[in-house]
């Protein structure tokens, strides 16, 4: 080294510090556990197939040993579990849903197994009564314009036959679960889950 020269140190790369893992400590959601959920997938008795998809998510924060579980807004997956269109006559369509999977914010997948929910399309009994008697009614009056007295005899016969008819030609009463739905739900099983420990 040439003489009245100073040596420069080499500089040392400043070296971030590693931020720490987070821990996670597991909570058990139990069962019987109510839980709300909004329904995202629309569905209907008339179209629905047993296991069809559906979709909802949860509308509030879910608590289990004081911390959140279970955060409002985590997607929820499920399947329609039972169709019956019903009749036209008498019968209640019926829809059945149960919900079987956490989609949580991480990507990790959690089995949720909760009880069914049904739904129950309004009963056609009275309202196939009322068209069978306003068309055995209208067919009363266009008897006796027709014919008189006898005529209104067959006119009414013909009306009623009539009124059935627009009956087993109409729509069902459809049960339905729309989009937007708010539904509680219970827990079949308790849900294990890993949160993030709080520092």
């Amino acid at each position: 080294m040439p003489v009245g020269t100073t040596a420069i140190e080499p500089a040392i790369p400043e070296v971030a510090p590693v931020p720490a893992k987070p821990e996670f400590v597991e909570v058990v959601v139990p069962a019987s556990s109510v839980v709300g959920l909004n329904v995202v997938t629309s569905i209907t008795s008339e179209t629905a197939r047993v296991e069809d998809r559906v979709e909802a998510r949860v509308t509030r924060d879910v608590l289990a040993d004081g911390r959140v579980a279970i955060p409002a807004g985590t997607r929820v997956i499920g399947d329609v579990t039972l169709v019956e269109r019903g009749g036209k006559m008498k019968d209640k369509a019926r829809l059945g849903v149960r919900f079987h999977t956490l989609m949580l914010a991480d990507g990790n997948q959690i089995r949720f197994r909760t009880d069914a929910i049904f739904r129950e399309g309004a009963s056609p009994g009275n309202e196939s009564a009322r068209k069978i008697g306003g068309a055995a009614v209208g067919g009363a009056i266009l008897g006796a314009i027709i014919g008189g007295a006898k005529g209104a005899a067959i006119g009414g016969a013909t009306g009623a036959a009539g009124g059935s008819a627009v009956v087993m030609a109409g729509d069902r009463n459809a049960a339905t679960l729309p989009a937007g739905t708010v539904v509680t739900v219970r827990l079949s099983s308790p849900v294990s889950i890993d949160v993030k420990r709080e520092q």
